[in-house]
């Protein structure tokens, strides 16, 4: 019998990152994966949850909004929609696992916004039972954002779904195993394509007709279809924020990363703008280029030189990035006093990104071609 040949691990994780994409609600972030035999996306239920439509991106995807096309409380599924004339490779689901604690997994995902990570670790249990489904429990650490991710084995096949974690749980993650994923895709495509859900009583597929319906026709539980779930409203000063944005051109649905973080692109800068109400502070950080190799020196005296004369705006280095930033209390906030002091701060953060590469040999970390989603 011939022994499989197993393929190098950066070569997996290289292929899943072209499959492998951010989402973003008014409400959350999380991950989702594109599986090209059945033409959806995968995610978890409570990463899209009370959405009819979510944004998505990733390295080849623009951001773009898409619609969320099924919902499975009960075993933590949705799906979406894909958009024409996309191109992504296949990957293949493992069919008939062999799984035994031990066995070698790869999560990959987009943990805290970041662009795309991938952990490894072991299975260490096969029996434990959450609402009736035996998940998954294994040690490649999953982080908040990571919700809805692939969980890889050693032969760059999916054997599950990336579903919760165990709250200082010290790397313990818990995956939906592939043939819930399975069994659920062949009962949403007997819909022919129309939109769906899983009425959590009875257990039944519900999927949407011509007139509105709030019961399931299976059992008469009530069930909330897609098509019923109300369209986010911000308010106070989120909507005051995303008023002074839509004002400014930015498409707001786009740019949403949560109820008080947006993301938007200004010239060569990603600005993450964010509300933190208890101490009612908004701020707007433009993460600019990354610090150069060389001459470093040089340019920390022309961002503390620069700081000196800047109003309202303030250089800095985290990490490698290097930021400029706005701080506004929302107290002081209104739409043209915001647009104003935004305007400012995007305006600067164009100049300074040209200055910093140009001169100062900093590195370019973002692009318009390639999309920055969360």
């Amino acid at each position: 019998m011939s022994e499989s040949v197993q393929i190098p691990l950066n070569q997996i994780i290289d292929h899943y990152k072209e499959i492998v994409i951010q989402i973003a609600t008014p409400y959350s972030t999380g991950t989702g994966f594109y599986l090209k035999k059945h033409n959806i996306i995968i995610t978890n239920e409570h990463v899209v949850r009370d959405n009819k439509t979510v944004v998505i991106a990733n390295a080849s995807l623009q951001k773009q909004i898409v619609d969320v096309v099924y919902v499975d409380p009960k075993r933590d599924l949705a799906f979406l929609a894909v958009p024409k004339n996309i191109e992504m490779p296949a990957v293949a689901i493992n069919e008939n696992p062999n799984l035994k604690q031990g066995n070698s997994v790869i999560a990959v995902g987009h943990p805290f916004g970041l662009k795309y990570t991938a952990t490894q670790g072991i299975i260490s249990n096969l029996l434990d039972q959450h609402q009736d489904i035996n998940y998954i429990q294994h040690d490649a650490a999953l982080n908040p954002g990571n919700s809805g991710g692939p969980l890889i084995d050693s032969d760059g096949k999916i054997i599950g779904v990336n579903t919760f974690i165990i709250k200082d749980g010290n790397s313990i993650g818990f995956s939906l195993p592939v043939q819930f994923l399975q069994e659920t895709i062949s009962a949403f495509e007997e819909g022919n394509g129309a939109s769906g859900v899983r009425c959590t009583s009875c257990d039944n597929l519900v999927f949407e007709g011509q007139e509105k319906q709030s019961f399931c026709p299976h059992c008469g539980s009530e069930i909330v279809m897609i098509s019923n779930i109300e369209a986010y409203e911000p308010a106070g000063i989120n909507k005051t924020i995303e008023e002074m944005l839509e004002e400014l051109g930015f498409d707001i649905h786009i740019s949403r990363r949560g109820p008080y973080n947006w993301e938007i692109m200004q010239g060569s800068a990603k600005i993450n703008i964010s509300y933190y109400a208890k101490t009612g502070l908004i701020i707007g950080d433009a993460h600019l280029c990354s610090l150069p190799k060389d001459d470093i020196e040089r340019l920390y005296t022309y961002l503390l030189q620069r700081n000196y004369d800047l109003e309202s705006l303030t250089l800095s280095v985290k990490g490698k990035d290097i930021v400029i930033s706005l701080l506004i209390y929302d107290q002081y906030l209104n739409v043209e006093t915001g647009k104003e002091l935004m305007m400012h701060l995007f305006e600067q953060a164009d100049h300074f990104d040209d200055i910093l590469i140009n001169k100062f040999g900093a590195e370019k970390q973002y692009s318009h071609k390639i999309s920055d989603g969360s």
